[in-house]
Parts: structure tokens; C-alpha cells; sequence
């Protein structure tokens, strides 16, 4: 990245880096809404009590209040006052209360994407910001939603990030039913701990994260190695389920996980071959999710974290006796693209979308300029005009400096002419017909070569 940003934790991106985050979010709309998928947005804040309901995050939140209350009013209801607003740490807690409050409106199963920022009070630092973009997409259902979305999820994500100019990826993929089963199986019946636990496995290691399950929920030495001989299941098949029975647990649940955990294993194998992996360390801090759960990891840049991650929920969103059970992914956008920047992964072929510049001959030539603009903007080519009638030089060198491609002249006798500052070659024009090549009519955004 060309600088680091003078607030510690909320990025800005200079004009040629937006256009590579814009070119990443364009990218994945185009591919949500091929597969069908509905924008929403919802507000920026929450109340506490509905930020809070499910998972331990909450000194991550941020709360907001105002910086002087009105005469006569109240002072400012405290932080773990439910009714207090915060903003949002995600889009997924907000969407399980748009889709309560919408219910009556929505045909289900309701399939909806959402791009927006989310704030989050972490430590910053690459890959971890305070105000970053989301991009999710989820599915949900009225009751009950078939498994079979768990699968559709995993392969449309997959088509997204594929469609994106990064680095190779896998989608790591568990599923919490086959966990939880597994845990209760071998005798450790606070499951949520367990998992919070081995969610830690990638950062302290599994001699640290033994210990934990011993000191805090009681595990012999027995049960905590069984536990951990579950975490360390990887295979790019189906394979892992003769390796998960193989360690001798019988449970239900974690036959029912298994079972969910196959199918999409076996169809990404067969539709995105080498892009997905059962990975059965794969927990999610998150108290919601109840099955299927991903994180995706950029190859050779597995320090980064997860660029993606999301699962399935069945009781995240409710009202009354109506439930609305969901699954979905969420891709960290401020992450990837910050990654894609500060690597050289991918760069804009210029930085403003403009590409005719329409140089002046005098300054009383400017309406007749703006024609020529207005007539290129027609027909969908950014052009942009003088401001002063310069020496062509000068006006060619702005244009460069710039990274605009084109510079047009007209002379006196109204004959057009446009220049490739590039090349240099210059050749005759009419503003009604001249198109430049599908390169150069807009900004390009392309993966750097391999090394």
C-alpha cells in the first residue's frame, strides 16, 4: 500500500486502491446475483441486547452514545444496558433480526447478499482492522431450510473467490454436529467449551490448548488427546470419515455430522476440485453456529487469517414458535484487498476511470469540447475536459500524470484527432463512432503474474 492511514485501524485507500476494491466488490455482486441472491442493507447500529444474544464478543463492540445529552435529559444508558445502541460487528446478527422484522415480506427460502462496513474494537493491524467491509451471502429458510444449501453456499463462494484476482485458496470446512457428537461421545459434555477451545488450536499450539481442556472443563488426558486426535483430521475426500471412525466414538450426532459433512466435501470435489478440505480443527468462536462451519485461507499467505468464514445457523433468528434457521458466509473484503495491495497481488491499469482527456485550442473552444465529451459519455467512454487552453504539451503531460490514455484535439476547422499519449500514435476521429479497445474504454484490475 502506498501509506498507512493517519487512524490506526480504518483504512483509506488512494484513488488507483479503490479502484482494485471496487474492482473485488463488483466482482462478487455480478457472481451473487447470477446465483440469484438479493441485496439488502441494514443499519449501521444495534441495540446491545440483540448485538449480544449469541457468542462472547462483547468487549470487541463498540457503543454508541452522544457527546452531550440535551438539557434535562437523562445521562446515557451504560454499556451493558441491553437497550443501548452499538454498532454493528457483523452482518449476521443484524440480518437474523431484519429477517424477524421482515418475515411477513420475504418469499423464503430467502436468499439475500450484503456489503457493507462493520466495526469491530480489535488490535489493528494487517488483516485486522476496526472499520472494515463485509460481503455476505446467506440463505434462510421459514421452519426448516434443506441441508442441501450448506452445499450451494460452499460452491458459490468458491465461484466468487475464483472469479477474484488472488492467490490460490481453500475453504476448510467442519461441521459443529460432528464435533459436538464427537465430544459427547468420549464424555465432555460442555461442547461449546470444548469448541472455544480448539478454535485456539492455530495460535497456542496443542500442547497449550490440552492444558486448557484439562484445567478448565475437567478433561483426563485420555479425552483431551482424543479431542485433539479429532482436530488433526485434513484430507482433500472423503476420506476423513473411515479416519474419524476409526477412532472408535459412537454418538448420533456425530454420525449426523458426518453425514452432512460428506455431502459437501463430495460435491465441492466434484464441482471446484482442489479448492475445498475437510478440516475437522475448524471450530468457529461463534456460539450460533449448529453445523456445517468454513474458514478459507489464501495459500502461501496463511498468516493473514481467514478471508472467509461463516456457517450454518438454526436458531439465530426466531419469533414466537417461528423459527428461521440459516446459513451463510461472509467474506472479509478490507482484509483481502489489503493483502492485494501491500503484495502487489493485482493493480488497476490506471488510476481515475477517465480515458479521453479533450484538450482545449482556445479557451472560447470549452462548449465545443464539452460536446465532444458529452458525445463519448454517450456511448459509455469516461472523458473529462481542459480547464484552461494550455500549450498541447502541458495539456498532454496533465493527461499522463494522470494515467489517462487518450487526449483529443479538435482544430479550428472543427477536424478531430485523438492521440494514444502511450504509443504516440495519433489518428483521425469522429466523437460519434471512435471506440477505444474494450482494455482502455475502463479501468482494468488483473492478478499479478506467479512468480
Amino acid at each position: 500500500m502506498a501509506r498507512t492511514a493517519s487512524l490506526s485501524g480504518f483504512p483509506e485507500w488512494l484513488p488507483e486502491e479503490r479502484l482494485v476494491e471496487q474492482h473485488v466488490l463488483d466482482s462478487l455482486r455480478r457472481t451473487f446475483e447470477l446465483h440469484g441472491f438479493s441485496s439488502i442493507e441494514t443499519r449501521a447500529v444495534e441495540t446491545v441486547g440483540q448485538l449480544l444474544r449469541k457468542g462472547e464478543i462483547d468487549k470487541e463492540v463498540y457503543g454508541l452514545s452522544r457527546l452531550q445529552d440535551d438539557e434535562g435529559e437523562e445521562s446515557g444508558k451504560g454499556k451493558h444496558d441491553p437497550h443501548a445502541l452499538a454498532l454493528h460487528f457483523d452482518l449476521t446478527v443484524p440480518f437474523a433480526r431484519y429477517v424477524v422484522e421482515n418475515a411477513g415480506y420475504l418469499a423464503f427460502p430467502f436468499r439475500r447478499y450484503q456489503i457493507q462496513k462493520v466495526w469491530r474494537g480489535e488490535r489493528p493491524q494487517e488483516g485486522r482492522a476496526r472499520e472494515f467491509t463485509q460481503a455476505d451471502i446467506d440463505v434462510v429458510g421459514d421452519g426448516e431450510l434443506p441441508f442441501r444449501y450448506d452445499v450451494e453456499i460452499a460452491l458459490v463462494i468458491a465461484e466468487a473467490l475464483g472469479a477474484l484476482p488472488i492467490p490460490e485458496f481453500r475453504l476448510r470446512i467442519n461441521n459443529r454436529k460432528l464435533a459436538e457428537g464427537f465430544y459427547r461421545g468420549i464424555g465432555l459434555t460442555d461442547t461449546a467449551g470444548v469448541l472455544r477451545s480448539i478454535d485456539k488450536l492455530e495460535k497456542i499450539g496443542p500442547d497449550k490448548v490440552a492444558g486448557l481442556l484439562k484445567s478448565e472443563l475437567g478433561a483426563t488426558d485420555e479425552q483431551a488427546q482424543a479431542a485433539l486426535n479429532l482436530a488433526g483430521i485434513k484430507t482433500e475426500d472423503t476420506s476423513f470419515v473411515a479416519q474419524v471412525r476409526s477412532l472408535g466414538v459412537s454418538n448420533d450426532l456425530l454420525e449426523e455430522g458426518l453425514n452432512e459433512l460428506e455431502q459437501v466435501i463430495e460435491a465441492a470435489v466434484k464441482r471446484v476440485p482442489g479448492k475445498v478440505v475437510a478440516d475437522l480443527s475448524i471450530a468457529r468462536g461463534l456460539d450460533y453456529y449448529t453445523g456445517t462451519v468454513v474458514e478459507t485461507v489464501l495459500v502461501g499467505h496463511e498468516q493473514l487469517g481467514s478471508i472467509c468464514s461463516g456457517g450454518r445457523y438454526d436458531a439465530l433468528a426466531s419469533k414466537g414458535n417461528r423459527k428461521f434457521p440459516g446459513v451463510g458466509l461472509s467474506i472479509g473484503v478490507t482484509r483481502l484487498v489489503s493483502r492485494i495491495l501491500s503484495q502487489d497481488l493485482a493493480k488497476a491499469s490506471r488510476s481515475v476511470p477517465t480515458a479521453v482527456f479533450v484538450a482545449l485550442t482556445s479557451d472560447e473552444s470549452w462548449g465545443e469540447a464539452q460536446d465532444v465529451a458529452t458525445e463519448l459519455r454517450s456511448r459509455g467512454i469516461a472523458a473529462e475536459v481542459a480547464a484552461k487552453a494550455e500549450k498541447f504539451g502541458k495539456q498532454i503531460k496533465f493527461a499522463d500524470r494522470r494515467g489517462i490514455p487518450f487526449v483529443w484535439f479538435t482544430d479550428e476547422d472543427g477536424k478531430h484527432q485523438v492521440k494514444d499519449i502511450r504509443s504516440g500514435e495519433q489518428v483521425d476521429a469522429d466523437p460519434a463512432t471512435w471506440t477505444p479497445s474494450d482494455e482502455d474504454i475502463r479501468v482494468q484490475v488483473a492478478a499479478a503474474p506467479a512468480s
